[in-house]
């Protein structure tokens, strides 16, 4: 098996989950303590990668400690976050709605 498996592993099953594939990079660092891959995606597709409660990270870390033993090495997910963990705003959107077609009705 290769060395490089569990990047590969990692990069096809989070471009078949995100919204923008074309994002997606892996980093390969290896220490003394196994194997990180640093995962960076479009900041929009992080729900999708995380999700809820962080079940989906939680999953793929699962899987990719299977792929490290079969290679024997331990290898650890590590999700680039550019805002640090800060969630963006949300911006409410109201736009005038316009009423005119019922204003005349008589209910």
């Amino acid at each position: 098996m290769s060395e490089n498996q569990d990047k590969k592993f990692l990069e096809t099953i989070i471009a078949s989950i995100v919204s923008q594939p074309e994002a997606v990079s892996v980093e390969r660092t290896v220490d003394e303590r196994g194997v990180l891959l640093t995962l960076k995606i479009d900041p929009s597709d992080m729900g999708f990668v995380i999700g809820r409660r962080g079940q989906t990270a939680q999953a793929i870390r699962t899987l990719l400690k299977v792929v490290g033993a079969r290679n024997n090495s331990r290898v650890n997910l590590k999700i680039y976050d550019p805002n640090n963990g800060v969630r963006p705003e949300r911006t409410e959107r109201r736009d005038e709605i316009d009423t005119s077609a019922i204003d005349d009705l008589k209910i």
